[in-house]
């Protein structure tokens, strides 16, 4: 490499002490600090293969080219890029290696998002359609409920417990685990109708410790166990599909996407839609607020109108 201080050694493989030294010195979460490991893995892993041992800005631009046409999603370039740069960051501030990466170019991600959200009437269907007679359905449907309603996320949904529905003024609540959060300190106001459903479906399954998961298994090999995002995800999809919605871009993440757009849709101000998604930037919220603007700009109508009139 292209050393600054000329006792250091060159970053030739993945357990490089410099390596090591950078995830020790991140001060973040430990999803981070792995997300961290694992993107640099590939920049490591790229730089053996390419016999690179003094990396230039040229190699990160060819790197960046390299994942883009590995047919590696956008987002998951910009993540690898994003830890490469800040690598190269900490490298120069210790004094290792220059900042090969510092006028390296991200992408330009688009601001939209990538999945649907419901319209009213299409949530309303979907909760109909799911039947409510059996432990699963009652589930399902108080779970499936929830989310619409409530914003969460479904590391949220997996993460909660009975304990986590607490009284706080005249309301029910449910305290949430957000994200990057190491505890259970988000209250979110429940409405009544997903109380009562989720009262009937703890009802029927008479789990009698509170400690126990909020939304837990119903098959035979994992009864009574907490269900794992991936479970959640598959059970939301299966309940999009059942009731005849059937889309890529329908996921378990739309009913969060829906719980936004309807709160501004009926009413709800940016920074009340912020609270209830816990958006810590509200610029992260005004993406929703740009995309109903947008679909309110009438523009191609009136131009349809003087053209075919």
């Amino acid at each position: 490499m292209d050393l600054i201080n000329a006792s250091s050694q060159p970053l030739i493989t993945v357990d490089s002490n410099y390596l090591e030294q950078f995830i020790n010195f991140i001060d973040a979460s430990p999803n981070t600090i792995r997300t961290y490991k694992a993107s640099l893995k590939q920049w490591f892993n790229y730089t053996s293969a390419q016999n690179i041992t003094r990396p230039t800005p040229q190699n990160v631009k060819a790197y960046r080219d390299y994942l883009l046409a590995s047919g590696r999603r956008p987002t998951t370039v910009q993540s690898y890029l994003m830890a490469v740069k800040q690598f190269f960051k900490w490298t120069e501030e210790m004094g290792y290696y220059r900042d090969i990466a510092k006028n390296v170019k991200g992408l330009k991600l688009g601001t939209g998002h990538k999945k649907d959200y419901l319209t009213s009437k299409q949530a309303a269907a979907i909760l109909r359609n799911i039947e409510r007679k059996t432990l699963k359905g009652k589930r399902d449907y108080a779970m499936l409920s929830l989310m619409l309603t409530m914003a969460l996320r479904t590391i949220e949904v997996s993460r909660a417990n009975i304990e986590d529905m607490r009284i706080s003024g005249e309301v029910t609540v449910l305290y949430v685990q957000g994200k990057g959060h190491i505890e259970k300190d988000a209250p979110v106001r429940m409405p009544e109708h997903v109380e009562e459903a989720l009262r009937d479906y703890l009802r029927l399954r008479r789990e009698l410790k509170s400690s126990a998961p909020l939304f837990a298994s119903t098959s035979n090999n994992n009864l009574g166990k907490r269900l794992s995002t991936r479970s959640i995800r598959g059970i939301v999809k299966q309940c999009f599909i059942n009731a005849g919605y059937n889309s890529p871009r329908l996921t378990a993440h739309s009913t969060r996407h829906t719980s936004a757009t309807l709160n501004l849709l009926n009413g709800a101000t940016l920074e009340e839609t912020q609270q209830l998604l816990r958006h810590t930037n509200i610029q992260t919220t005004e993406i929703y607020a740009h995309h109903l603007n947008s679909l309110n700009n009438k523009s191609s109508d009136r131009i349809s109108n003087a053209i075919f009139k």
